[in-house]
């Protein structure tokens, strides 16, 4: 039996019955929640500060892997802070931790991509922030496109379908992309990217699909995720 933490942000309803999903039978997930209602910059700053008393509780359940499962929590601080973050959870939990943005950065270099299109349920100003943390990591981002949402709860409330027309308006406006990324732990998306890669012919990955292959490459476990990312791993 392998049991993987995840800490996500108290009004996430995505990131648990995703990693579920496409996880084997003989692995569990278990949260740790941190406060967060709004996806703004003040709240992912304070959410953070509590990362690390949340990884040393998912440790009491003796936990063989940890990730912080918040794409824009992992990058507030800019290129470095999701290195750091993945340290101090791995020192606090005592086994090998991810965070969600250096996940997707090592998604999409294991991919080969250098272009890569985002969509987002984000507003400008972190819409910005993903940019420069992409830039920062040699990835750059073609085009950005947020749905301008705030509460998390909003976004929970997307589903899979809207996920897709969004990657399709994106990928379509974008020709000159190398992969598509969509962004955001609670964004439902990971029942999209099969039908995205198969009707552009190009990588799709999605924060918790990142996140997922990245924890699961690092305690050993092979998650039944039917992307290309898959074959990575």
């Amino acid at each position: 039996m392998t049991c993987l933490g995840v800490v996500v942000p108290s009004s996430n309803t995505t990131v648990e019955p995703e990693f579920r999903a496409v996880l084997p039978d003989d692995c569990t997930v278990h949260a740790a929640r941190v406060p967060l209602e709004d996806v703004t910059a003040d709240e992912l700053e304070e959410m953070a500060d509590h990362a690390e008393r949340a990884a040393s509780l998912l440790a009491d359940a003796s936990v063989d892997g940890v990730a912080y499962a918040c794409t824009t929590g992992s990058l507030i601080h800019g290129s470095g802070f999701d290195t750091r973050l993945e340290s101090r959870l791995s020192e606090a939990a005592g086994v090998p931790a991810t965070a969600t943005a250096r996940s997707v950065v090592r998604a999409l270099s294991a991919l080969e991509v250098d272009r890569v299109a985002v969509a987002t349920p984000y507003t400008a100003t972190l819409d910005r922030m993903e940019r420069e943390f992409l830039t920062d990591n040699g990835i750059e981002v073609v085009s950005i496109d947020g749905r301008g949402l705030v509460e998390n709860t909003a976004i929970g409330a997307l589903d899979p379908a809207d996920a897709e027309d969004h990657g399709r308006a994106v990928l379509s406006a974008t020709p000159d992309a190398d992969a598509l990324f969509i962004s955001c732990t609670n964004y439902r998306s990971i029942q999209a990217l099969a039908s995205l890669e198969a009707a552009f012919d190009l990588p799709v990955v999605s924060s918790n699909a990142a996140t997922i292959w990245d924890l699961c490459t690092r305690v050993g476990v092979r998650p039944d995720l039917d992307v290309r990312l898959a074959e990575t791993g």
